[in-house]
């Protein structure tokens, strides 16, 4: 996953302009995965690569012909709207079909001519969640958050004592995954006050983001079949945006003793866009522990993972009140961040301790990161975090405030790897609006 050919080449140029553009997160070093239909169409839905501000529709790109018969056969589950098929192939077939697209994008070896009918412009697209989730794990990655957050409850013992041996994570809901720009509704539930007799039942009043990543399965393993560190990067397909709502007054009262219920499972947004692990060569980094901190278990433990297992890539997270929006406002930026100082564990460990008990992992399943706060306030991935809690409201442009999120606001996590001597490449955003809470019955 770590090696770089010529795909990579920061100076590589395509014929789709808009490719060439700095600024873009899609440039032709990119080519990450999606599902989209031309907006109000109501088609079935596609499978398609983000280049520039166009979608090469590969169903489009398989009829234009011109493919040896390798790459033809790779095409066949994307032409047919399969993205999971196409994930089950594997990291060779990733990697195959990544220098045909780069190479028929290419500005002086491409296939302009035939390929121009089979982009359709960004603006024109409705986009869904990438791939069919089978099933969703959500971990507690970021040491930073973990400590933050459980200073707010346990001031002498933020961390638990397994949380430097055990990647913790617990089984989401894969049914409420969402793709960005769906409206998230405030959920209800039942809150218990520190002075109150008995709960009470009604909308959360505590509604949270968390800025997350998701690790979305190529291939999958057997039932009772573990996989081993060595070969558990074998097994990631691409990363993607990833909110995890959060309502935090809902959360305490139920989820003692068996973990996260109502608080977490009403909504979960995921970016459209699919970043390979091999569009992510160029950004790997040394997995590094603390000075002190114990070191992974072996079955945790592979030199390739303390090598370059993990990932470089900035993270930011943008608040627009539906104040700022009546008043043409982009938003505000709450923080800013990066994954590589934030995870104390790599998307590997997670892959390997989720099979080590003998789970069955399956092409399309998430496994996300957890909330990835940074060391410093600035860098914090949850209002529960920036407002201390709910004690220290955020001052807002325009004399807002915030210790929650209100109905109407709009909440977009963005993200891009950029680093010397390489290309930078961007996620898109993954943004949802709140929406009231539906009426009691």
């Amino acid at each position: 996953m770590t090696t770089l050919d010529f795909t990579h080449d920061p100076a590589r140029r395509s014929w789709v302009d808009s490719a060439n553009d700095p600024a873009t997160d899609f440039p032709i070093q990119n080519l990450p995965y999606g599902r989209f239909r031309r907006a109000g169409s109501g088609e079935p839905w596609r499978i398609g690569v983000a280049i520039g501000d166009r979608v090469l529709d590969l169903a489009a790109a398989r009829r234009a012909g011109g493919w040896d018969t390798e790459v033809d056969a790779l095409l066949d589950p994307l032409a047919a709207g399969d993205l999971n098929r196409f994930m089950a192939l594997g990291a060779p077939a990733r990697r195959r079909l990544r220098a045909a697209l780069s190479q028929a994008l290419g500005e002086s070896e491409g296939r302009r001519e035939a390929l121009a009918a089979a982009l359709v412009a960004q603006t024109e697209v409705e986009l869904t969640v990438p791939c069919t989730i089978g099933d969703y794990t959500d971990f507690y990655t970021g040491i930073h958050h973990a400590t933050a957050v459980g200073k707010l409850f346990r001031p002498d013992n933020p961390l638990l004592p397994n949380y430097r041996w055990v990647p913790i994570g617990y089984h989401g809901r894969a049914s409420s995954i969402v793709a960005s720009g769906h409206p998230v509704r405030r959920p209800n539930g039942q809150t218990k006050a520190p002075d109150a007799e008995t709960p009470s039942f009604g909308p959360s009043r505590r509604l949270d983001y968390e800025l997350e990543l998701g690790f979305l399965i190529g291939t999958g393993n057997g039932l009772g079949e573990p996989i081993p560190m060595a070969r558990a990067e074998d097994h990631l397909f691409g990363v993607t945006l990833f909110n995890d709502w959060s309502a935090r007054d809902i959360q305490p009262w139920e989820y003692q003793p068996l973990g996260p219920f109502l608080a977490k499972n009403f909504a979960s947004t995921i970016s459209p866009w699919v970043v390979t692990m091999e569009a992510l060569a160029p950004f790997r980094a040394p997995f590094v522990r603390p000075e002190g901190d114990p070191e992974p278990l072996p079955y945790l433990d592979a030199p390739g993972n303390r090598a370059a297992g993990a990932l470089d890539i900035q993270l930011e997270a943008w608040l627009q009140t539906a104040a700022m929006r009546a008043a043409g406002s982009p938003g505000v930026r709450l923080s800013a961040g990066n994954a590589r100082d934030a995870a104390y564990w790599t998307a590997a460990q997670l892959v390997a301790h989720h099979a080590s008990g003998g789970c069955n992992l399956q092409p399309g399943d998430l496994l996300g990161s957890g909330t990835l706060s940074g060391r410093e306030p600035s860098q914090a991935g949850s209002l529960l975090e920036l407002s201390d809690g709910g004690k220290r409201p955020i001052a807002l442009p325009g004399g807002e405030t915030r210790t929650f999120l209100a109905d109407g606001d709009t909440l977009t996590l963005r993200a891009h790897c950029e680093r010397e001597g390489a290309r930078r490449i961007g996620f898109g955003s993954c943004a949802g609006t709140i929406v009231p809470a539906p009426l009691l019955p």
